[in-house]
């Protein structure tokens, strides 16, 4: 069974998105702000934590508290563990082209959607598929063999 990460501090979307990632055969770690999730990176790093690691990290971009998205995915890319997960984030708050690219180059994340959410086929979609361009971004090319 896959697992993957949220931080989502409205607790609507929090409970449809846990649910649905029950429907899709998913386990969810969440956490309801940048603090948790920071707490929950250090556990993983320090191997306090023994469940399976996620390949996928949903973020919201703000978060209550002085720790917010950007500075958990950065920190997610700093982790040993779990620095080649794939990162989405997702916002409620219209961002300009400036920003958006500042935050995808602090945090190297693979995309940025706005909420509303996409609908529940299509999310999913979105999200295996972002899990599957990162795995082929970092899966090394395999060196041609002559005969």
């Amino acid at each position: 069974m896959s697992t993957w990460m949220v931080v989502e501090d409205e607790p609507d979307i929090y409970e449809v998105l846990m649910a649905m990632f029950g429907i899709w055969g998913i386990d969810g770690v969440a956490f309801v702000d940048g603090e948790e999730a920071m707490a929950w990176i250090e556990d993983v790093d320090n191997k306090r934590f023994q469940g399976e690691l996620p390949e996928l990290a949903l973020l919201d971009i703000r978060l209550p508290g002085a720790i917010q998205g950007p500075d958990v995915g950065e920190r997610i890319r700093k982790s040993p563990l779990i620095k080649d997960i794939a990162i989405v984030f997702a916002t409620a708050y219209k961002l300009t082209p400036d920003e958006e690219k500042a935050i995808m180059a602090q945090t190297q994340a693979d995309k940025l959607i706005y909420k509303p959410l996409p609908k529940f086929a299509e999310l999913q979609k979105l999200l295996e598929d972002t899990i599957i361009a990162r795995r082929t971004s970092q899966t090394p090319q395999s060196e041609s063999k002559t005969p």
